[in-house]
């Protein structure tokens, strides 16, 4: 058989897949629509598993805990009384137009394009692709901003470069989800789900400990596999299969005009003031930014990166919004943040369904309910060695498509899994590495991802005829090759026996 005619046929088949997963997403409802089914969906379930008195223990607390009934006296009154927290206590939601705030004004005034057009643009295609999933991947220092940052810009920078957006999106949104736990600095998530071990720790032994540098070496490593895979699936899968971006907007390119250079030069000169501000503020073990210890990890620079983000795009945009005269007056800066809101009408409405069936999910406890059990099944296997590794991370992974948050997900998983695995000689901060590569690589493929809908409503802003199948066919490679090759790349990694951070090997007493 010809090698040649089997690749093609092979990706044939990839993208005749991807294409019907995207064919028959595409065919449910409005996603806000949806997102109302799946909260009716979560009530019926509830019901159906409360009439069997259906409980589990939380592994963490030890607190026995009931699927409860959304159709109870209890569940109701949750359901007119949450709603409206709900929608405007939902993280995502100030979050994203608070960034808008600032982000619109600069795109209003045309300073993102011109941003584009005077230096990436000249950029060879292959480095801007990469350079958009390392944009994302080292994003996650920013937490859930860089999912408000990264994929917009991503989408703006290939549509201007006469490129698929979506290609672009996707590009970002992958860098920044399913490269979530790679860095090549300590971050705040370093931090959060160390503890968290710590505490399941104490309670197998006196002295193995988890510090917040010991998955530093993979994860730093694991930086440029995550933008190697992540730039070729993004152009030989995704952009071939996209083909040429034919929605309603028109890119339509021209030269910087010498007064968009000047522009740009007002606005970097006001960016790099204000960035130098910053960093006096931070740098300084006395900074103000800095926490009560001298921190930066965690520090109110990391805790306010979403206000200092915004008022950077806010300036800028000003700067350059006054040179060229697209600003006449302080008073037009207001009126450009309400035509950046009126772009969001419909992130909203999206939100306010979103917002509420997870809230359902949560309070339910099923999502709770599943990650148990299935730890249970897989304990239950009796799996040694490498196996039992594998099995942990491809479980990890699917648990991951119900329960978002990774703390949350770690705080339920570790307490069965690290004591399981200890008595195995595996180092505690091995098994939260391995848990890490799942709990990112399935991000961008979950409903239950509050920045799902951002995506989704950045995708209609280009085609109206997007869906949630569009998105997850997008997207699903991604976490497919990624998932795999970053276990692969792990399980080599041990098999040479190199430390996944300072002085952390694979068995405890090695």
């Amino acid at each position: 058989m010809n090698p040649e005619v089997n690749q093609v046929e092979k990706k044939g088949v990839i993208l005749r897949v991807l294409d019907s997963i995207e064919r028959v997403g595409n065919k449910l409802p409005h996603p806000a629509v949806l997102f109302v089914i799946f909260a009716m969906s979560i009530m019926v379930v509830s019901w159906i598993v409360s009439v069997f008195d259906v409980t589990t223990v939380h592994p963490g607390t030890g607190e026995e805990l009931p699927i409860r009934n959304m159709f109870s006296k209890e569940g109701i009154q949750f359901i007119f009384t949450s709603m409206l927290s709900n929608f405007t206590e939902f993280q995502p939601l100030g979050l994203v137009l608070a960034m808008m705030l600032g982000i619109g004004v600069a795109d209003k005034v045309g300073l993102i394009e011109t941003f584009i057009k005077k230096t990436i643009i000249n950029a060879p295609k292959s480095v801007i692709t990469y350079a958009i999933v390392f944009a994302g991947v080292l994003g996650n220092l920013a937490a859930d901003a860089a999912f408000v940052i990264i994929p917009p810009l991503a989408a703006t920078i290939f549509y201007t470069l006469g490129r698929h957006p979506f290609a672009g999106l996707a590009a970002g949104f992958a860098g920044v989800g399913a490269g979530f736990s790679a860095n090549l600095v300590i971050s705040g998530n370093d931090a959060l789900l160390s503890g968290i071990a710590n505490e399941v720790v104490k309670t197998v032994s006196d002295t193995a400990t988890v510090t917040p540098v010991d998955n530093w070496f993979f994860n730093a490593a694991s930086v440029a596999l995550v933008v190697l895979v992540g730039g070729l699936v993004t152009e030989k899968i995704i952009e071939p299969r996209l083909g040429t971006y034919k929605g309603n907007k028109a890119s339509v390119m021209s030269e910087v005009s010498n007064l968009e250079a000047k522009g740009l030069r007002n606005a970097g000169i006001v960016g790099f003031l204000y960035i130098g501000m910053i960093v006096m503020m931070t740098v300084p073990k006395s900074g103000l930014l800095r926490s009560d210890e001298g921190t930066i990890i965690p520090s109110p620079f990391l805790d306010g990166i979403v206000p200092i983000t915004l008022i950077f795009f806010l300036l800028i945009g000003m700067a350059y919004g006054f040179t060229v005269g697209n600003l006449k007056s302080i008073s037009d800066v207001p009126n450009l943040m309400a035509e950046s809101m009126k772009d969001m009408a419909g992130f909203i409405v999206l939100i306010f369904a979103a917002s509420q069936f997870i809230a359902y999910f949560n309070w339910t406890n099923i999502g709770t309910w599943i990650a148990v059990s299935g730890a249970e099944i897989l304990t239950g296997i009796g799996l040694t060695g490498l196996p039992v590794i594998i099995g942990f991370i491809f479980l990890t992974a699917v648990l991951n498509l119900f329960i978002f948050s990774g703390s949350a997900q770690w705080a339920l998983m570790a307490p069965i899994f690290i004591p399981m695995l200890m008595l195995l000689d595996y180092h505690p901060a091995y098994v939260q590495m391995a848990y890490r590569i799942a709990d990112s690589s399935t991000n961008v493929i979950t409903p239950l991802n509050p920045y799902f809908p951002i995506i989704l409503a950045l995708m209609k802003d280009y085609d109206k005829r997007s869906g949630i199948g569009s998105l997850i066919s997008l997207m699903l490679p991604y976490s497919v090759v990624i998932l795999v090759t970053w276990t692969l790349f792990f399980l080599i990694w041990n098999l040479l026996g190199l430390p996944i951070g300072p002085g952390i090997e694979m068995f405890i007493n090695k």
